[in-house]
This record gives structure tokens, C-alpha cells and sequence, in this order.
């Protein structure tokens, strides 16, 4: 286990790899843990970094530092201890959010973000994610998959109260501003059946930036990265293969994995 001290707390973070930064941002259920697949893909080029949230994880349960704020601060105080000028950022939920809003306020820090599970901007989020005990969203976004086991366990040993601070301030961020002023390519990954609500859609997609690109996962809930592994980490490969010159509208999910040139 790797910790570093922030504000004279603990932040618990994991890394594989050498080469570029990459870093994983978990969701409102889970820790670091969950990544560990995409990171094992991505370390042979990338070194790639995951880290726990406040109150999520390894990571302090310092109530006074749950604010949405703070947990998008910490992203850079973590670059800044980890020597990192400038990263490719992949979140997921509360992640997602966290990456977007960092890279608006950051923007010579992040080269692109890959976004799993983006609330969209006019979709609130359901009220069972706000009311639900930390024992039943993991139920419900997670599973009980016997093979889910060891995420189950990282998930459950989050602080309720985390997770309902991060949700109070989202319902007052405007995702769709947030958007907008973004200058980076970002690449939207939805599971087709997210119990979260609906997934963005096409419409959505025309509305948003032309650097903006949306995939699907069809077979998929809230938890594309395990819910369909290989077909995840091969989108990520392709996300992180191309150049900043290259559209990300390129990036197909097709059983050969060829990218689509217009």
C-alpha cells in the first residue's frame, strides 16, 4: 500500500507502469481497487495511477475535507506531491465529475479525460443514490457477484457521508457549463443499462463540442470497466494511442476494433 500525507492527512493511491501519467478516479461505490484491470492494460505504456477519494478506501475520514472542492483539489495536490505536470485523467461518476471540473480550472494540467458514467447535464441524478445506506448502492450498482467480492468489501468501507456531501454539490454544478468550457478531447463511456438512469444519446452527442465523442456499452451497467473488461480496455488503448491532431470520433466499439476514418 502506497499513502502520501496532504494537509496532514492520508491519501492511500496504488501505481503500475512507467512511461506517461495516467490516473484513475473512482465513482460514488467503489475505491481504487476497481481499476486494477484497466491499470494492469494501460502500465506497459503508461504509468498509471489510482487513488482514494476523502472517506472513500484507504484514504482519511476527515469529514471536514468530503466537500466536492476538496475532492477535486486533492487531484492536483496528488500531481503536484507525485512530481506529475500534466495527465491523461479517466474517472468514473463521482470521478468523472471530479476530472471535469479539475481539467476546467486546470487545463494546461490534463491532456484528455475519458469519462465513464457522466451524469448528463439536465439528468438529476435518482433520488435512490442520495437515500440508499452504502450497503444497498453497492448492492445495486456493483452487483453480488461471487468474482465481485474484493470490490464489494473496498466499496462498503466507504463513509456514507462522503458519498452524500459529493451528491449535494453536484445537484448544484452545472455539468452542461462545465462542458462547454472544456478544451480537451473527452471521451464519454456509458453502459447501455445503467441503473443510474439513462445513458446520453445521440442527441446529446450533436449538442456537445466537437471534441466530445460518446461509446456505448451495450451489455453494460454502471460499471462498464468490469461489467465487459476487455472491450473497456480496449477502448482505453485506442483513447490513449491517439494524438492530440487525431478526432476522437475515430473510437469505435466494432468486434474487429478498427477505427472508423471519415
Amino acid at each position: 500500500m502506497s499513502v502520501l500525507v496532504l494537509q496532514d492527512e492520508i491519501v492511500h493511491y496504488e501505481v503500475l507502469g512507467r512511461g506517461r501519467p495516467l490516473i484513475f478516479l473512482h465513482g460514488w461505490v467503489g475505491s481504487w481497487r476497481y481499476w486494477v484491470p484497466a491499470m494492469q492494460a494501460a502500465s506497459a505504456s503508461y504509468r498509471a495511477y489510482a487513488l482514494d477519494f476523502w472517506g472513500y478506501g484507504e484514504s482519511s475520514r476527515n469529514t471536514s475535507l468530503y466537500s466536492l472542492e476538496n475532492q477535486t483539489s486533492l487531484l492536483g495536490d496528488f500531481m503536484d506531491q507525485m512530481g506529475v505536470v500534466k495527465s491523461v485523467l479517466v474517472g468514473h461518476g463521482l470521478g468523472a465529475i471530479a476530472a471535469l471540473q479539475f481539467a476546467c480550472q486546470n487545463l494546461d494540467r490534463v491532456d484528455r479525460l475519458m469519462l465513464t458514467a457522466l451524469p448528463g447535464p439536465s439528468q438529476p441524478l435518482p433520488a435512490r443514490l442520495r437515500r440508499g445506506s452504502m450497503d444497498a448502492l453497492v448492492d445495486w450498482l456493483l452487483g453480488k457477484s461471487p468474482e465481485r467480492q474484493v470490490e464489494r468489501t473496498e466499496s462498503l468501507r466507504a463513509d456514507e457521508r462522503a458519498l452524500q456531501r459529493a451528491l449535494q454539490a453536484v445537484e448544484q454544478l452545472d455539468l452542461a457549463s462545465l462542458a462547454f468550457r472544456l478544451q480537451r478531447p473527452c471521451l464519454l463511456v456509458y453502459g447501455q443499462n445503467d441503473p443510474l438512469g439513462e445513458p446520453g444519446t445521440p442527441d446529446l452527442a450533436s449538442l456537445l463540442p466537437g471534441h466530445f465523442h460518446q461509446v456505448f456499452f451495450e451489455q453494460s451497467g454502471h460499471f462498464p470497466m468490469l461489467d465487459e473488461p476487455a472491450k473497456f480496455n480496449r477502448l482505453l488503448a485506442d483513447f490513449l494511442a491517439l494524438n492530440s491532431a487525431e478526432s476522437l470520433q475515430q473510437l469505435q466499439l466494432k468486434e474487429e476494433w478498427k477505427r472508423r476514418v471519415r
